[in-house]
């Protein structure tokens, strides 16, 4: 519908509302307080996000260490598995050594025994624990007496043990007595004293029968 103005006077406008003063400024505190609370809300995310992917950056390296801690300690234990076999072979193999250093020194020893004594032979020596059994021919008892004083006097040996020595057949021409014994070896004190060459030898008792 179209109304038409018959007076030809102007309408009256209407008359706008005075917003209070002190609304205004609410309004305004408001809307300073959401921006400011969204300002800190995304600084404080931000910083706590970068805060995250520092943390799980820390975890992801220190992950990678333990993994390298681990497979170092495997190697470790592989390694000591590794030196304690090696060790034990090597322990076997002193051992061994020191053994037949030992053997050879004894073997030694015997024979130089041996060759200060007249008319005396060893047929088998045999090692058992710390101890030695002997067997041999001799030709004459005053032999094996003299055998058994050079033992002691070696170093090598501190007791000595007759089992049997009795006169055999072994040449009928010639009179020979058959001898076993039983030697201890001495407990390593240090090397033997060697007698000097020239030292006058104690007394030997004369061997009967003939050499």
């Amino acid at each position: 519908m179209i109304r038409i103005n018959l007076l030809g006077q102007a309408r009256p406008r209407a008359a706008k509302q005075a917003v209070p003063l002190e609304a205004t400024l609410q309004i305004l505190l408001f809307v300073a307080a959401i921006a400011f609370a969204a300002v800190v809300l995304t600084v404080v995310y931000f910083s706590q996000k970068k805060q995250l992917e520092y943390t799980q950056g820390r975890i992801r390296d220190l992950q990678a260490e333990k993994n390298s801690l681990q497979q170092i300690k495997q190697d470790v234990d592989r390694f000591e598995s590794e030196k304690s076999v090696l060790q034990q072979r090597i322990n076997v193999i002193e051992t061994l050594q020191r053994n037949r250093s030992g053997a050879q020194d004894l073997l030694q020893m015997v024979a130089d025994t041996v060759v200060r004594v007249d008319s005396l032979w060893l047929t088998s020596i045999n090692r058992n624990g710390d101890s030695l059994d002997i067997q041999g021919e001799a030709g004459s008892i005053n032999a094996v007496a003299n055998f058994i004083t050079e033992l002691k006097r070696s170093g090598y040996f501190d007791k000595v043990e007759i089992k049997s020595a009795k006169e055999d057949d072994l040449r009928p021409s010639v009179e020979t007595y058959g001898f076993t014994m039983s030697v201890a070896i001495a407990p390593p004190t240090g090397p033997a004293k060697a007698q000097p060459a020239g030292a006058e030898q104690p007394p030997q008792p004369a061997a009967k029968g003939r050499s």
